[in-house]
């Protein structure tokens, strides 16, 4: 049988295997690793296997995920996201749509620091749900702003997701957490002023706080929040400025947000740093796990041929923007299906080396890949995202309702994807500067 049917035959395999429920780090690593036997012999597969487990254990850039995820679990013992909800409610909730701008900025901070939109999704809807509707606001639009948070919590660095696409990509992770800063904003911003225009249009949806809060107390709701404002600012900084590496960056975010912890449960007991440690090796060897079958997937898909025919049809035959049209709405569409990291391990063998085949800078497509991503996470009928807030509020609010509710924000999101088409220095004018 030829090497290229062996690839498209392991392509196939793969999508049906994912489609029956088989947990996709398995269904990477086995299908592979089966092609990889195929292809070269059972020596040789196992030699390429142990050298990309090897590399991927051993690599130092690798560690970075364990400490930004380790940051994350630190900042919610600390109660970081109950800081956040309330600061940005003393800050923002006398604006039209207020409280909703409060929960979506303490949200995707929130997830930012944590890396984890699902995380976010599921503590703010425990934390902000209720408090929203019984002010007045709409189930559903309440619920949907939410969901919609997660799109920032993994754009806005420091973003574990980015350090996945670098790894799978072999880029610089330093940049591609760089090139999130702009596109951030501005997709902040546009999600923003959805919420202010609904609040403006329909009040109904979004009324009015009359609550005022004094400069005293808004000053003092900073008291936590502040220093994780600034330990992320100073990670950035020091990453642009090259003073220190990602993995540094990241483990200086760690050890700041273990003290506030401690301060917070006043003292190490509360921390429960036994347990902490223990949920970031398991999240971390999944991610990990997921991240070696991609490239391992990937190895298998560059000898059969197939990274490199597809990329020969895509690049000479079609208009690039017809290629771009088709990866967007195949991002959207499987987005809808799976986490961002696994929809990145199983795509970017295929999609990365089209879209810079095309020009396309790579760390403007990490940007946009991860954008379309965390869109196909909360794009009905299946997105992720979605479920999750209804799980978590029980029967607070319906699945139609969050749905619904997420209709505004679909145009901000379509206008944010234009907007990166059209002017791609977003994400590009910092890490050029670097």
């Amino acid at each position: 049988m030829p090497d290229i049917v062996v690839g498209y035959l392991g392509i196939v395999l793969l999508l049906v295997s994912i489609l029956l429920g088989a947990p996709i780090m398995i269904a990477l690593t086995a299908v592979a690793f089966a092609g990889l036997v195929a292809l070269t012999g059972l020596t040789p597969a196992i030699s390429i296997l142990g050298t990309i487990y090897f590399s991927v254990v051993n690599g130092y850039h690798f560690s970075v995920i364990p400490m930004f995820l380790l940051m994350g679990f630190f900042a919610l013992r600390a109660g970081i996201g109950n800081d956040l909800f309330d600061a940005s409610t003393k800050w923002l909730g006398r604006l039209p749509g207020g409280l909703a701008l409060a929960t979506m900025g303490a949200a995707s901070a929130f997830g930012a620091a944590s890396g984890s939109s699902v995380g976010s999704a599921t503590l703010f809807t425990k934390l902000a749900l209720p408090e929203m509707v019984r002010r007045g606001y709409e189930r559903g639009f309440a619920a949907a702003t939410i969901a919609i948070a997660g799109t920032l919590a993994v754009l806005i660095p420091p973003s574990a997701l980015m350090v996945v696409y670098g790894i799978l990509t072999n880029g610089s992770i330093g940049r591609l957490l760089i090139a999130g800063i702009i596109p951030g904003i501005v997709f902040s911003v546009l999600l923003g002023l959805t919420i202010v225009a609904v609040a403006i249009t329909n009040p109904k949806k979004a009324p009015p706080s009359e609550k005022r809060y004094s400069w005293k107390e808004r000053i003092y709701s900073l008291r936590m929040v502040g220093p994780l404002v600034l330990v992320i600012i100073t990670m950035l900084g020091g990453l642009y400025g090259g003073v220190f590496t990602p993995t540094e960056a990241g483990a200086v975010g760690a050890l700041v947000t273990f003290a506030m912890a401690a301060i917070r449960q006043r003292g190490f007991a509360g921390v429960e740093i036994g347990k902490t440690l223990l949920e970031t090796v398991t999240l971390t060897a999944m991610i990990f796990a997921i991240i070696i079958g991609g490239l391992l997937f990937a190895r298998f898909l560059a000898l059969s041929g197939v990274s490199g025919a597809i990329r020969s049809i895509l690049v000479g035959d079609m208009n690039m923007w017809v290629v771009v049209a088709l990866v967007t709405i195949i991002y959207l569409v499987f987005g809808m299906l799976m986490d961002a990291p696994s929809l990145l391990a199983i795509s970017l063998p295929i999609t990365h080396p089209v879209m810079t085949g095309l020009g396309f800078d790579p760390l403007w497509f990490g940007v946009y890949v991860i954008i379309l991503a965390e869109i196909g996470a909360v794009t009905p009928p299946v997105g992720i995202n979605c479920f999750v807030v209804k799980g978590a509020a029980g029967k607070l609010v319906t699945l139609e309702e969050v749905f619904k509710g997420l209709v505004p924000f679909m145009t901000a999101c379509l206008l944010m994807l234009l907007l990166m088409l059209l002017y791609p220095e977003m994400a590009l004018v910092l890490p050029r500067t670097m």
